[in-house]
């Protein structure tokens, strides 16, 4: 089910394409590349460069300062233009932090 694999969000988005085209919701998805992003080794690749953007953040981090990964978060997520799945994201995030 392609609504179950974007943001919650964007659903609204979707249902008033599809009463406006009378399209499926899996071609307006695919149309306008709303599905998330869960390929490990992407989000891997975007993670240490937004990790080698942000040495202040890791750092802060790495000392203990939970609210820097909140941070990092939010910079994959713009990186990936919404589309980076979040549970993944975190958990990537957080092994990669963790090496």
């Amino acid at each position: 089910n392609y609504l179950e694999r974007i943001y919650p969000y964007i659903a609204k988005e979707i249902f008033e394409d599809m009463c406006e085209t009378g399209e499926s919701p899996s071609a307006i998805v695919d149309k306008k590349g709303l599905k998330q992003m869960s390929d490990t080794g992407e989000l891997e690749s975007i993670i240490k460069k937004v990790l080698k953007d942000n040495p202040k953040s890791v750092a802060d981090f790495k000392a203990g300062k939970e609210k820097s990964f909140g941070f990092l978060v939010g910079q994959t997520m713009k990186a990936t233009k919404g589309q980076g799945n979040p549970k993944l994201v975190n958990e990537v995030l957080r092994k990669i932090l963790n090496e």
